[in-house]
């Protein structure tokens, strides 16, 4: 018999925006597409250390331990399936709307209910489909701890809670346009276990997708980079005097790697990218000294102590 206790977690909600409409015009190819979809959603669920907790129709509920891992978890989801989107029409998109709460729970078994999870789906539903929407408690936790912005979006009234709850827009850059449809129904959990879709088959093989504005900011740092380059070789004295802000614009595009990367612990990434800027600067400075071999070491020693410690060495785990 289940045990019955309380826990704070952080509660993700998400859903698809329209998925009668998609349903009727084709039951089958909408049935397929919502399986790669989420498979993909809880692959990137569960390498941010979440969990899928349940599934329903065309909804699903996690829990991550992590706030600021849920958030992430949910960016890197919507760039993903936007990845996904891009080669379909429009009227064939399949967008997801995603609602993320850090409250109280009542845990029974492997599911978890109470106004923790109600606020978490009410969120979702007001998130513009594609987009994230997110608790006054989740900003408190993420919003000096991420680069993304965030926008207020007021007081959400919530059923049967007798406070609104401030509420978040994450934005992600810009997110697929949709023809507004009629809210459908929606069942609020309570104390009753919603049945689960029944289980993938099997995993859908996709590899990460980046974020176009990252994909921007790395072309514009291309394109300004090779500025002084042209300028340098049209001036030509005898000096490669370009190399210094060509190095600057190589490693600012290598530290919005670093941060924004899925493959590995962004802080590991960050040393790296700092430890080959080191050596850079020692061999475009050469006098005959490679003096970049102690704070090499230091950044190295600091990397190994981060992936022993740090989450990508418990992820690896797993």
């Amino acid at each position: 018999m289940s045990t019955t206790r309380r826990k704070l977690t952080t509660i993700f909600s998400a859903d698809v925006q329209g998925y009668s409409r998609l349903m009727a015009a084709d039951e089958e190819g909408t049935l397929a597409t919502l399986k790669k979809y989420r498979d993909a959603m809880a692959r990137l669920i569960e390498a941010h250390s979440g969990r899928v907790v349940n599934t329903w129709g065309d909804g699903l509920i996690a829990e991550f331990p992590s706030v600021v891992e849920s958030v992430r978890a949910a960016i890197d989801v919507q760039n993903e399936l936007a990845e996904y989107n891009a080669g379909r029409a429009a009227d064939e998109r399949m967008l997801f709307r995603i609602g993320i709460n850090l409250g109280d729970v009542i845990v029974e078994g492997d599911d978890i209910y109470g106004d923790g999870v109600n606020i978490a789906a009410r969120l979702q539903t007001s998130a513009e489909p594609g987009g994230i929407v997110i608790s006054n408690t989740v900003y408190d936790q993420v919003r000096n701890k991420m680069t993304v912005g965030f926008e207020f979006l007021g007081q959400l009234p919530v059923k049967n809670i007798a406070e609104a709850v401030p509420s978040y827009a994450v934005k992600i850059g810009e997110t697929p346009a949709a023809e507004p449809e009629p809210k459908e129904p929606r069942t609020e959990w309570g104390r009753q276990p919603v049945q689960s879709a029944p289980p993938a088959r099997g995993p859908v093989a996709s590899s990460p997708a980046g974020s176009p504005v990252i994909s921007r900011k790395m072309a514009i740092i291309g394109f300004v980079a090779a500025i002084p380059v042209v300028v340098n070789l049209l001036s030509w004295e005898g000096e490669f005097w370009a190399r210094w802000p060509l190095f600057g614009f190589a490693m600012l595009a290598g530290l919005i790697w670093a941060r924004t990367n899925r493959l590995i612990d962004p802080i590991l990434a960050t040393l790296g990218v700092a430890g080959l800027g080191v050596i850079a600067v020692n061999l475009l400075s050469w006098s005959g000294v490679f003096w970049a071999a102690w704070p090499a070491l230091v950044i190295s020693v600091a990397a190994g102590l981060r992936w022993i410690t740090g989450p990508g060495r418990r992820r690896s785990a797993r």
